[in-house]
């Protein structure tokens, strides 16, 4: 069987993936060596950016509709009740960033809904399929995959690997995943009942003493199950008396009996990033690229990111091959690396304050809700001058219609087509392969008075043109991952 792209990986990352590229049209194969769906919290932090991912992609209603916004903790210090917070200060919407605070689903959630929307277009994942061989020449790449009917061979026109840490296809590659392990720090996760607690409310057992060495239970939504985090200090396995025996200690409330132990682990501070990730026909993402702390809740939405960004660039190079589509190939590492640089230092610094017990461990800023994130970066070396090269995320504006009816300029963008918005004129031209035209004016007036009668959209605010910083005749070009290409005016 050939596929034109075949994704090695069914996480958050290889699913969003999967998910942009058939809304494409392009043939996917998505495979993982599993036997069975992940089932547990994981990475239960979506943010702000994530969202907006997830509304172009068609999975933001359902996310919206199985998960809830980041809960109140209550902190207890030697029994008493001592402090009410939040991780992140609730934010208003507002035209630009229309969903500015965090939200919360357990990882296995967030995957079943983006397999369900990958399904939409007729893709499953391949569970039990383990890729174990893979060689590229100049037109593809061949690789072997090994499943429940035996060793199949394959020939697709990209491999992608979101294989995780231990990514298979990296290894494979011989790429470096420069970084360190810290076992002198271990942490105990796992996915419990604790009823009697109410599940509306997080919660922080610590001493007295050492009110930052403490346990925490974040209720998980869709259910009465929290997500445990403790310190281990001494090697144990993660079973469910040893996480018991953290809250007899810390808690002081024989009634919280904790049960069903759906999911633990032991973890360690590994923190790394690949030295490529491209090579010439095969690309890593997510963990297979780099892996984060936990905390600050980067890296699932690194990844997802990573996958935002890759995928329109597949689909232009199988539509249009060419030194053009090459060069564009080349700015999904250039772009994305520095990305993933960034947020291991911000994970890490996290990392480090909540591991020196600083006051502001647990308050988290903008600076992570990943809506800043820029790809106003130099153009690499040989990248033909018309390469659609990114600037800042392309904000949100509401606008009318002739008819007086509201739209949004993210309602315009959703779709896999790169998106012209033109300022102050309705004499839009004729659009390129891919790109859409959207004409914006300051009054209706323009509309009604219009000789083209191309049904400019109205800013009666004039949120957009702020948003846009822009006058009548500027033209921005927005790509399909939402991000400024080109701004002229």
């Amino acid at each position: 069987m050939s596929s034109q792209v075949l994704v090695a990986g069914a996480g958050p990352t290889g699913l969003t993936l999967a998910i942009d590229l058939a809304r494409r049209g392009v043939a996917v194969r998505v495979v993982d060596r599993a036997g069975r769906f992940f089932a547990g919290s994981r990475g239960d932090g979506i943010q702000p950016r994530t969202l907006e991912v997830f509304d172009d992609l068609g999975v933001l209603d359902a996310v919206l509709a199985a998960g809830t916004p980041q809960p109140l903790m209550r902190a207890y210090f030697g029994g008493q009740l001592v402090a009410e917070r939040r991780m992140s200060q609730l934010r208003e919407p507002t035209p630009a960033v229309p969903y500015p605070n965090p939200w919360m689903l357990g990882q296995s959630e967030t995957e079943r809904l983006l397999r369900e929307r990958l399904a939409d277009f007729g893709v499953a994942v391949e569970l039990s399929t383990t890729l174990v061989d893979f060689a590229q020449d100049g037109d593809g790449v061949t690789v072997t995959l090994s499943g429940a009917v035996g060793v199949e061979t394959v020939r697709t026109d990209f491999l992608v690997g979101t294989d995780g840490g231990r990514s298979t296809v990296r290894k494979l590659l011989g790429v470096p995943f420069a970084g360190s392990t810290d076992e002198s720090v271990r942490m105990l996760l796992g996915d419990v009942r604790a009823d009697a607690l109410d599940h509306e409310f997080g919660y922080w057992f610590a001493d007295a003493d050492a009110p930052m060495d403490g346990i925490a239970l974040s209720p998980l939504p869709g259910g009465r199950a929290f997500q445990f985090a403790a310190p281990l200090t001494r090697d144990t396995e993660p079973t469910l008396d040893v996480l018991q025996g953290y809250v007899d200690r810390l808690a002081g409330r024989p009634e919280l009996v904790l049960t069903d132990l759906t999911w633990s682990t032991v973890w360690r501070p590994n923190i790394r990033l690949a030295q490529r990730f491209r090579d010439a026909r095969v690309f890593l993402a997510g963990d297979a690229a780099h892996v984060h702390p936990p905390t600050g809740g980067q890296g699932m939405n690194t990844g997802i990111q990573d996958a935002y960004n890759l995928g329109w660039k597949l689909e232009a190079a199988l539509r249009d091959p060419g030194p053009d589509t090459e060069a564009l190939l080349d700015t999904y590492e250039t772009e994305r690396r520095a990305v993933a640089a960034r947020v291991l230092g911000l994970t890490t610094e996290i990392l480090e304050k909540t591991l020196e017990g600083a006051e502001d461990a647990m308050e988290r800023g903008e600076n992570t809700h990943q809506l800043d994130i820029s790809y106003r970066n130099p153009l690499p070396r040989g990248t033909a001058e018309n390469t659609l090269f990114a600037g800042d995320r392309a904000p949100d504006a509401p606008l009318l219609d002739s008819s007086a009816q509201p739209v949004r300029l993210f309602d315009l963008f959703r779709g896999p087509h790169s998106t012209l918005l033109v300022f102050g004129s309705d004499d839009i031209g004729t659009p390129e392969h891919g790109t859409r035209i959207v004409s914006i004016v300051r009054s209706a007036s323009i509309v009604r008075s219009s000789a083209s009668g191309n049904g400019a959209l109205i800013d009666p605010t004039g949120a957009a043109f702020r948003a846009y910083d822009a006058i009548e005749g500027t033209r921005v070009l927005v790509r399909p991952d939402g991000y400024v290409g080109e701004h002229v005016g």
